[in-house]
């Protein structure tokens, strides 16, 4: 599964889960990040590697860790989660949290973490 951020770190997080499929011979299961889930497929598309895109509808459609967390659960032949990170400083993180670290923390698959 690749959680697709709403940043300049989507491309990365992206090209490390096709890298990902392609090692394990895996199908993609990708969440976006973003209120819209109408970021860029063409990445996946020529990669060749199947995948299913699920989208959150608005703001009223989870938070979304919880919205990767539960997909995590519906999906239980997921075996890694690749989710693309951004510096934010530390006052930043105290005062609005992170999804990255929520991810981090509470993923029940191991999580690869890039920078973009």
């Amino acid at each position: 599964m690749v959680a697709v951020p709403d940043s300049n770190a989507a491309p990365a997080a992206i090209t490390a889960a096709i890298e990902e499929a392609k090692r394990f011979g895996t199908d993609l299961v990708v969440i976006s990040l973003g209120i819209q889930s109408d970021f860029d497929t063409a990445a996946f598309d020529e990669s060749g590697v199947p995948y299913q895109v699920i989208g959150r509808q608005g703001r009223g459609d989870r938070d979304p860790a919880e919205a990767v967390l539960d997909e995590l659960d519906e999906h239980p032949e997921i075996i890694r989660l690749v989710i693309g990170m951004r510096r934010r400083s530390r006052v930043g993180k105290m005062l609005i949290g992170s999804v990255s670290q929520r991810l981090l923390l509470d993923s029940p698959v191991p999580v690869l973490a890039v920078k973009g």
